[in-house]
């Protein structure tokens, strides 16, 4: 099991709003341990089993040694749809709604 990345101490996890991908893959190429496209040609977080997760709104922790790969997702997807956010409160630290 790797260990979860951590922004400011805390455990931090990841998700995709489907509604915003445009489905060029771009975080696939990143991070193809967190994020998978399926057959709608839409991007999807997975699980710690490697699974899809293709409920609305679903997260994955995102793990230590993959922080960089899946902000650098965040910060070059063209559909703004990637969002990091702390566990704990849930507030988003990489991606559109970071502040």
């Amino acid at each position: 099991m790797q260990e979860a990345a951590v922004a400011g101490g805390e455990a931090l996890e990841v998700w995709i709003d489907q509604d915003l991908c445009t489905g060029d893959g771009i975080c696939v190429q990143y991070a193809p341990e967190v994020f998978e496209l399926d057959i709608d040609g839409l991007a999807y977080v997975k699980g710690p089993e490697d699974e899809l997760l293709q409920a609305p709104g679903a997260t994955t922790p995102v793990p230590l040694v993959l922080l960089t790969d899946v902000v650098d997702s965040a910060k070059e997807c063209p559909g703004d749809c990637i969002h990091v956010r702390r566990v704990s409160d849930g507030v988003e630290v990489f991606g559109p709604d970071a502040e």
